[in-house]
């Protein structure tokens, strides 16, 4: 057989099918099996000894490390050069023998598995087939792997032929030894001479490969499993005429494809002179050049003889077909010719200064990602292309001649549409989309001149190549022979490899990459970048592998490969060689999103599972700015989710999102309170059906990049959320007054900050106990289990923490007062800090103390009327705090009475407390955008105002108990809706029809109605009536008698109120017939405008009016006495 090259020798080779099932569990249990036999051996079976001596070396040429090949007999055929290796778990025979043998490869089970080598590297199999082996008469049925490289070998007999024959090999004495049938030891020779002659054929390979001076590990190329096809002749009176079908179609389907190509043989252009085109009443290319561009005609270029040798034949070619026609003074003239990928000459017209004159025709080109992902997980596949797509459209006759170029024998224009033209594309993606508008997304995908016919079972191809080629004859449309493939499981589509499996990245674009060198200058960097790009979407964090290629390109400093640089290319030069396969979501799947966070990107990965395992869908990863790396950690990871959404947005919009996390993503985003940018993500996020969960155990070796989410320097510089609550205070004493300020911080970062004026006089000292005691009683009211307060008084400290005693009476009194509240605390810690760190509870308690006339109602000011001790000189013990007002029941009920209208607040707390939605989508979208503005803290709804200020949300019958203590309580003076309304918010209450509420609860105040003020004034201040746009408000006025000219003794005028625009015309006499005629004539009929007209003469514009209303349009006529209104 022939000897093939040899491109990598596997030394050791595991995989296939093993002894066991395929399960993990199995293989565990399986290995368990081998160390319980090493500790307890069992008693072996007896067999017959096997030796070898120094007769076996007879007629080898020693020394020698020649390895060990056999001729065998391998079902009907001999077979020579058949390796015998023993660090091979499986036995391998490759499909370029097989085909030698004459084997059918129907016989052949596919499968999907791997076979690794010594150093890690893989291939892929074909699939497995059990042939007969013999040796010496001894049979075995043997079960190979197939796979399709190139090898020195025939066949390759491992560990499982040699263990079912009982043979034990010596590469040493060249030979291999088994029992035969009868019990005899039976020796079979090696062949050292054949394994000489690949030796001879090795050393020849490595003097051709030129020699580098650098010793890096190998990199193992590895494509995807591709169809096998087979050339047909469909055509029975020219066997020139074949197209491409799949080998592996069953035998009946294979005829039918193959008789239904036959009876097609018209829709194939086997030239241009089969291209008949669409007809120019169907669709036709219009360039709609803009006018006020002037017309180029480009200078002649120099050709050389090959290129205008290329040139005049192409011409001759489009001549053939009518494709072009000679023209004469054309006002647009272009250069042809590029070069061809090939090596080839295509001629290509030069229309850079046409396009740029045409204006872009908008029509969309299909998403080439939506496109590949509905085409995989389809039985059967069938790629087709247009020939000459472009040139089956017809040019505008309009304009042909702007196509003109000249060549050595002429100027010519195109008749047909030529590749170049800007808005091609357009026009074709046009005309496609409307012949197959009924098929595509259903048995069609279409991008252009690329076609595909997809079916999800294999049944019904046949039926679905009938509706297409029914279509392509009906428009006239031609398909190129030589770019279709018929009925595969698999090929290339737009870039990409699909396959029922999923799709997988195209083995040309890794290749680009596994073979270019390093690179040596920014060039090259560029280049490398670039092929990384196409496949952005299989590199799982792709930023955090390219970051030192990126680097070498930012600013103008000197280019500089060094070793980082190198090792990041061999990285990404392994992972390329085991790219994984993409999933298709399914309509109706909840997907699932990783993320993972470094010092300079943020990655992402969309997975779904598949029968219990996580199938990537879609890797991305962005490179942040230099302001979007100093965010804290958190918002990294939030930025993180929202780049996902952006740039994975049909899949958030078609599915629930699960973000998997272990991170507490979900209460920050929720309460958006830490910055502006997070309530903007909220609000941005809150548009799709995105819920956070915890991290389950990874269930794919694709996701190990994603396994840790933070690098270990952002995972230490990371500040989760603690259980205390942070609470500053702050006292402040004048002249003017005093004044306490309360600044109380959740643990997910809610603020709460209230300004207290105290009615009494108070010392610095006292006014700061004060302050003490709010903050502490506001924590209380939040039910608030664990405390951190911070203070800037000396005196409060010491006092608390027992440094300083108390020996003012007062101070005493304040202290204990401080140490009964936090007794009802879990944990208090009370810490002195200066001043400048306590701004916030100092302005509030600023603001407190600033007279009432001089302070904005910004942030609502509470009253502290008397101090919160009380002395007695006759007691020994001081009296307690007096507590605060009794706030109303804050417990929540979810399960409303039947009787009771329900709480408007419910869907909030559901969303917020478990992330319960409702079940319709916009209604949930609704929740989301509005839950941004809300927060619950221990049970209790709360809303943000825009000036950061935290309100409690009531429900109907506590807006009700607000609206009436607010409106006629002790201290209510029955103020009008609004102004009750701002009066609750004040007070910190919120209900979302609040004014609407309070002006109904106004309304119906019996004592408003008996008592409120009669007042009759207009609502707002009167002011002259002026027209809204031209010559819709006329004045009329009629001038005389005056000094008669030509028997004239009086003028009719009439002036615009907007304009000021004014008609004259002089009469003889005032009758109604002049002044409409006038009117008429002058106004209506000039100006198309007239809807009121004022003026003295009643009875003249009163019929004017009336012709004006029956013939046009309602019109209202005003009598205006003092027609010197305008």
């Amino acid at each position: 057989m022939e000897l093939h090259e040899q491109s990598h020798r596997l030394n050791v080779i595991i995989g296939g099918s093993p002894p066991c099932n395929e399960s993990v569990r199995s293989v565990k249990e399986f290995r368990r099996k081998a160390i319980t036999a090493k500790r307890w051996p069992a008693t072996p079976k007896t067999s017959p000894q096997i030796t070898f001596s120094a007769e076996d070396t007879v007629g080898i040429h020693m020394p020698h490390n020649d390895s060990l090949l056999i001729d065998i007999g391998i079902s009907d055929c001999t077979v020579t050069k058949v390796l015998i290796d023993t660090g091979s778990s499986v036995d391998l025979i490759f499909k370029s023998t097989l085909v030698k043998m004459g084997v059918s490869l129907n016989e052949m089970k596919p499968s999907v598995r791997t076979l690794t080598g010594f150093n890690g590297s893989s291939e892929t199999m074909l699939g497995t087939i059990r042939l007969r082996v013999y040796a010496e008469g001894v049979a075995r049925n043997v079960k190979f792997s197939v796979i399709d490289v190139r090898a020195p070998y025939n066949a390759i007999l491992g560990t499982p032929w040699l263990h079912s024959m009982k043979a034990i090999p010596s590469t040493y004495h060249q030979c291999i030894k088994f029992p035969g049938n009868d019990g005899r030891i039976i020796t079979l020779r090696g062949d050292q001479a054949a394994a000489r002659d690949l030796l001879v054929v090795d050393v020849k390979h490595q003097k051709a490969t030129s020699h580098v001076n650098t010793v890096a590990k190998p990199i193992q190329k590895i494509y995807p499993l591709r169809d096998e096809i087979l050339e047909i002749v469909i055509d029975d009176t020219d066997k020139a005429k074949t197209v491409h079908i799949g080998a592996y179609l069953p035998d009946e389907m294979k005829d039918k494809l193959i008789s239904f190509l036959k009876d097609n043989v018209s829709t194939f252009a086997w030239s241009t002179a089969d291209m008949k085109g669409i007809d120019h009443t169907i669709t036709t290319h219009e360039l709609n050049v803009d006018p006020t561009f002037k017309p180029i005609r480009q200078k002649r270029r120099k050709l050389g003889p090959d290129r205008s040798k290329a040139v005049n034949e192409e011409v001759e070619r489009l001549l053939g077909a009518g494709s072009i026609t000679e023209v004469k003074y054309p006002e647009w003239l272009a250069n042809p010719v590029v070069k061809k990928k090939n090596g080839k000459w295509r001629v290509c017209v030069d229309f850079t200064d046409l396009n740029k004159a045409c204006p872009k025709d908008s029509f969309p080109l299909p998403h080439i990602d939506r496109l590949v992902e509905s085409t995989s997980g389809n039985e059967l596949l069938t790629f087709m292309d247009a020939f000459s797509g472009y040139n089956q459209i017809m040019m505008h006759p309009d304009d042909r001649e702007k196509t003109a170029f000249i060549t050595d024998r002429g100027i010519y224009c195109y008749k047909v549409m030529p590749f170049g033209l800007k808005n091609a594309g357009a026009t074709y993606q046009r005309l496609v989309n409307r012949m197959f508008a009924d098929r595509l997304g259903v048995t069609m995908e279409v991008y252009i001149d690329d076609m595909l016919v997809k079916s999800p079972k294999a049944a019904d191809h046949i039926d679905h190549l009938k509706d297409c080629f029914l279509i392509l004859n009906e428009y006239g449309m031609k398909l190129n022979p030589a770019k279709c493939t018929f009925g595969v499981t698999s090929g290339e589509f737009l870039g990409y490899i699909v396959t029922q499996r999923g799709i997988e990245a195209n083995p040309k674009q890794i290749s680009a990459i596994l073979d270019i060198p390093s690179p040596k200058n920014s060039r090259e960097v560029q280049r490398l970048t670039g092929r990384i790009a196409a496949l952005n979407r299989f590199i799982s964090r792709s930023t955090d592998k390219c970051l030192p290629f990126y680097d070498l390109l930012r600013g103008n400093k000197k280019f500089i490969w060094d070793e980082r640089c190198e090792e990041a290319f061999d990285q990404l030069k392994r992972y390329l060689t085991t790219p994984p396969v993409l999933a298709k979501p399914d309509k109706g799947d909840t997907l699932y999103l990783y993320i993972a966070v470094s010092n300079a990107a943020v990655s992402s990965v969309l997975v779904k599972e598949d029968r219990g395992e996580q199938r990537p869908i879609f890797y991305i990863s962005q490179r942040m700015t230099d302001a979007e790396t100093r965010y804290s950690t958190l918002e990294k990871m939030a930025f993180a989710v929202r780049t996902s959404a952006r740039k994975l947005r049909p899949y958030f919009q078609s599915h629930s999102i699960v973000v998997l996390t272990n991170f507490p993503l979900r209460t920050i985003m929720q309460n958006a309170n830490h910055s502006g940018r997070l309530s903007k993500w909220a609000i941005e996020l809150s548009e799709y059906d995105v819920t956070f969960q915890n991290r389950p155990a990874a269930k794919s070796q694709v996701l190990a990049d994603f396994l840790i989410e933070l690098t270990p320097e952002l995972e230490q510089d990371l500040k989760l959320p603690s259980d205390d609550w942070i609470l500053h205070v702050d006292g402040s004493s004048s002249i003017k007054g005093s004044g306490v300020g309360v600044h109380l911080q959740s643990p997910t970062g809610e603020l709460l900050r209230q300004s207290f004026r105290l009615g009494f006089k108070a010392s610095n000292n006292e006014a700061e106990y004060e302050a003490q005691i709010a903050g502490l009683r506001l924590a209380r009211a939040v039910q608030a289990k664990r405390i951190h307060a911070y203070c800037d008084s000396q005196l409060v400290a010491n006092q608390f923490s027992g440094d300083y005693d108390a020996k003012n009476e007062r101070m005493d009194a304040y202290l204990k007062v401080v140490q009964d509240l936090t007794r009802e605390f879990e944990s208090f810690k009370l810490t002195r800090i200066p001043r400048g760190e306590n701004v916030c509870a100092d302005a509030l308690a600023a603001l407190g103390s600033s007279p009432a006339d001089q302070v904005k109602r910004t942030i609502p000011i509470q009253h502290i009327d008397k101090p919160s001790i009380t002395l007695s000189h006759d007691a020994d013990e001081h009296v307690a705090a007096i507590d605060a007002p009794t706030a109303m029941d804050t417990s929540e009920s979810i399960d409303q009475p039947d009787d009771s209208p329900p709480d408007w607040r419910i869907p909030f707390i559901r969303y917020l407390s478990n992330g319960e939605v409702p079940e319709n989508k916009w209604e949930a979208r609704r929740l989301k955008a509005k839950c941004a503005n809300y927060v619950l803290i221990d049970g209790r709804l709360h809303r943000w105002t825009s000036a950061k200020v935290l309100l409690t949300c009531l429900n109907t019958e506590e807006a009700a108990l607000a609206m009436a203590e607010t409106h006629e309580g002790g201290a209510g003076n029955h103020s009008g809706g609004r102004s009750l309304a701002l009066k609750v918010k004040k007070d910190g209450f919120y209900l979302p029809t609040m004014i609407a509420d309070c002006d109904n609860y106004a309304r119906r105040c019996d004592k408003c109605q008996r008592h409120a003020s009669d007042i009759h004034c207009p609502t707002e201040l009167l002011q002259t009536s002026t027209a809204p746009y031209p010559f819709m408000r006329w004045a009329m006025d009629l001038v005389g008698p005056m000094p008669s000219s030509r028997q004239r003794k009086y003028i009719l005028i009439m002036t615009d109120y907007f304009t000021k625009w004014v008609e004259a015309k002089a009469l003889v006499n005032i009758t109604d017939k002049e002044v409409q005629n006038f009117v008429w004539k002058n106004i209506i009929f000039h100006l198309r405008r007239l809807s009121w007209l004022f003026g003295t003469m009643g009875d003249s514009l009163e019929h004017i009016n009336a012709q004006k209303s029956t013939k046009q349009r309602p019109s209202r006529s005003h009598q205006q006495d003092d027609h010197r209104g305008n």
